[in-house]
């Protein structure tokens, strides 16, 4: 087989494709559609130890735009800062100023919108000599309107050491300003009463006593955002009843809460030790929470049945179109050795391993990023760009020597070549982690629950359930290759073997057609057009340099060339493939879909209505089969009308933490998912990964139908 040799000539490639951010030259702004963000400064004494000096993200939102607070309620995520200092240098925890109330529907989220600084301390040491300091911030943030956007953007700043930087003074002035301060003086406690906790102050500023003040809770996950509290004065005491959410996540022995009243920019915050014992979280839900509720805890599926779901899953891996072009080339090596046992049944060892090793890693990293605080899912690996445009050049590699365009052997040195004679079964597993790279974002049946429940389990435990799923995937093959009468029934080797091999090149074509699309649906036409001149570009030069036809001549001449069109159309590519595509969505074009937000689900629901989502990826072959077969159908689209449901799709075809957190809520890390949420309370109810309309119709059938319009 000759997989081995193109892996070895794509890895410079996958390595320049898979880094455009470093090549970025970030500056002090970065501008959305939705808000304008820019790295600013505030030294008015220049640079030094023990001066005033602070740096600071002012965000200008658009209209009806709005980003969250570090306790962002009932949905939302907080901005983050991650900064890249010189030594001597150091930046603190941002200084959040206080926010306000953002209802959306039965939801209560904490924000702000307009013009917003998020202000941190900078220190130097005492040591400091540089003529300058030189700043660098990476952010993010969700900004939402009626929809949830993820955004983020990479900024630098030089500030001179001995120059006043004070351009944004007021902006800095009006921040802090606006910082909660701590109520000093006061003294406050809370204890637990039923389903709310009694909250009591006393020693609040005299000109707050008597006011009429609002609660905003800093500690998250304790109590119901929405819940109006109920709040009293006693003379020089102010009493709140807050209720607990039904369904909380914390239980802390103190609360951090804020205060606000009208009129003062600047909250008061104040810490209450909470005494008595939480109330367990109940297990039924109001139909305000039913958008937030898992359909099915993760914890509720044991480890073995795991196991069985993930292996079973594997074995279903192997039925996905996205996987069939891999599996063709292990069909060539199959048949040259299916007469020879020890071989073949080496072989089918080498593939699982591979399988096996490449599903553990992959979800080794994935469960890293999540320890650290990613909002990653399965198939987290397809939502850059770079690694979408990578698979595209190898299986363009691949297909054009399965063509016979040119071979690897007249451009790798003659001693690569030879390892792959003396190393055959690094062919086998070299195979199977092509396979896993291809098939890790085609989530098959029975595999949702197995991969929802993996990602909450300790790590020894969820790389188990990895490496069944990789098993059952391996399953078939190694099976074969250790059962001689199934290997003697394959043809023997001959002349149609090379028909074979220049067949199996189509596959592979239409796999790269599969990825220049999905790529398309990541950075628009402008980048899928980038990423058809480079391979176009990558088929010349692999001609130039791998064609036996050549000459030595020829093939240096056309070989320079064909690296000159490579590298400019290369400087082409990557800045298209930074560039999202316009705001405007697939899913809105598209007749009765609207793009899926946590808020619209809340406020549809809020109305009666039900909703059903379609959590979909550009990457994943599955969620456009269903699409096209079952979801697009005119008689399943007429059911939907007929009883009323709101259709939403959330795309994850590029990383979303809005969608990740609402699969993870869902029980699920991957896609296709397809969930309905019915008005009245219950969790949502999450049909199967293959849709066919007699189970959508089905499910249907259970609502009721709404009147016609007059």
């Amino acid at each position: 087989m000759l997989l081995p040799r193109p892996l070895l000539t794509l890895a410079a490639l996958v390595a320049a494709l898979a880094a455009p951010s470093a090549m970025a030259v970030p500056g002090a702004v970065v501008t959305t559609p939705q808000v304008r963000a820019e790295l600013v400064a505030h030294a008015p004494e220049g640079l030094g130890p023990g001066r005033p000096m602070a740096l600071g993200l002012l965000i200008r939102h658009q209209p009806g735009w709005h980003t969250y607070w570090k306790n962002p309620g009932d949905s939302g995520l907080p901005t983050t800062f991650a900064w890249t200092l010189p030594e001597g240098a150091s930046a603190g925890d941002i200084r959040w100023p206080t926010p306000r109330r953002l209802p959306v529907g039965p939801l209560m989220n904490f924000g702000y919108d307009g013009t917003l600084l998020l202000p941190v301390p900078l220190t130097v040491a005492e040591g400091f000599k540089g003529e300058r300091l030189d700043v660098t911030l990476h952010a993010e943030w969700l900004v939402c309107k009626e929809v949830c956007i993820p955004e983020s953007g990479d900024f630098a700043l030089s500030l001179p050491r001995e120059q006043a930087t004070a351009g944004q003074a007021e902006a800095f002035a009006a921040a802090e300003a606006a910082k909660p301060v701590p109520a000093t003086g006061a003294q406050a406690r809370a204890r637990i009463d039923g389903q709310a906790v009694v909250v009591e102050v006393q020693g609040l500023p005299a000109d707050w006593q008597g006011a009429a003040l609002d609660v905003l809770p800093a500690t998250a996950g304790a109590l119901r955002n929405a819940a109006v509290p109920q709040a009293s004065w006693s003379g020089a005491v102010w009493t709140a009843r807050l209720e607990i959410d039904p369904q909380h996540t914390e239980s802390p022995p103190a609360l951090d809460l804020v205060l606000v009243r009208d009129g003062v920019p600047a909250g008061l915050e104040i810490n209450a030790p909470v005494s008595g014992a939480w109330p367990a979280p109940a297990d039924a839900v109001t139909p305000a929470e039913a958008a937030a509720t898992p359909a099915a805890s993760p914890a509720d599926t044991s480890l073995g049945l795991a196991l069985a779901l993930a292996f079973g899953g594997g074995l279903l891996l192997n039925l996905m179109p996205c996987v069939f072009p891999v599996l063709s080339l292990k069909v060539l090596g199959f048949a040259a050795h299916a007469h020879d046992r020890a071989k073949l049944l080496a072989g089918g060892l080498a593939y699982t391993a591979g399988v096996v090793a490449s599903f553990v890693a992959l979800a080794g990293l994935l469960l890293a990023l999540r320890a650290g605080g990613e909002q990653l899912g399965w198939g987290f690996q397809l939502q850059q760009p770079g690694v979408v445009a990578a698979l595209a050049a190898l299986f363009t590699l691949i297909g054009l020597n399965l063509a016979g365009v040119f071979e690897f052997g007249s451009v790798l040195p003659s001693s690569w070549a030879a390892a792959r004679s003396r190393h055959p079964l690094v062919d086998s597993l070299l195979t199977g982690v092509l396979a896993v790279a291809v098939a890790s974002p085609c989530t098959a049946p029975f595999m949702g629950a197995s991969l929802g429940v993996a990602v909450t389990l300790p790590a020894p435990q969820a790389l188990t359930i990895f490496a069944a799923l990789g098993l059952g995937m391996a399953a078939p093959y190694l099976l074969a290759s250790a059962w001689p009468r199934l290997a003697g029934a394959l043809p023997r080797p001959g002349v149609w073997m090379a028909h074979f091999k220049v067949l199996m090149a189509f596959p592979m074509f239409a796999t790269v057609v599969w990825l220049v699309w999905v790529l398309g649906q990541q950075a628009g036409i402008d980048g899928a057009a980038a990423l058809l001149a480079l391979l176009v570009a990558l088929a010349f030069a692999a001609w130039a340099f791998g064609s036996r036809s050549l000459g030595v001549r020829a093939r240096t001449g056309f070989g320079l060339l064909s690296l000159a069109l490579f590298g400019a159309t290369l400087a082409w590519a990557l800045p298209a493939w930074r560039e999202a595509p316009p705001a405007a969505t697939a899913a809105a074009a598209e007749t009765g879909w609207q793009p899926w937000s946590a808020e619209r689900v809340a406020q549809a629901l809020a109305e009666g209505k039900p909703v059903f989502v379609d959590f979909t990826a550009a990457w994943c072959v599955t969620c456009q089969v269903n699409k096209r077969t079952t979801l697009a159908r005119e008689e399943v689209l007429a059911e939907f009308r007929a009883r009323g449901v709101v259709l939403l799709r959330a795309d994850w075809t590029r990383r979303d933490a809005a969608i990740t957190a609402e699969l993870a809520r869902l029980g699920r890390s991957g896609v296709p998912v397809y969930a309905l949420y019915a008005p009245g309370g219950g969790a949502p109810r999450v049909l199967s990964e293959i849709l066919s309309p007699a189970e959508v119709r089905g499910m249907l059938a259970e609502l009721p139908a709404v009147a016609a319009p007059a």
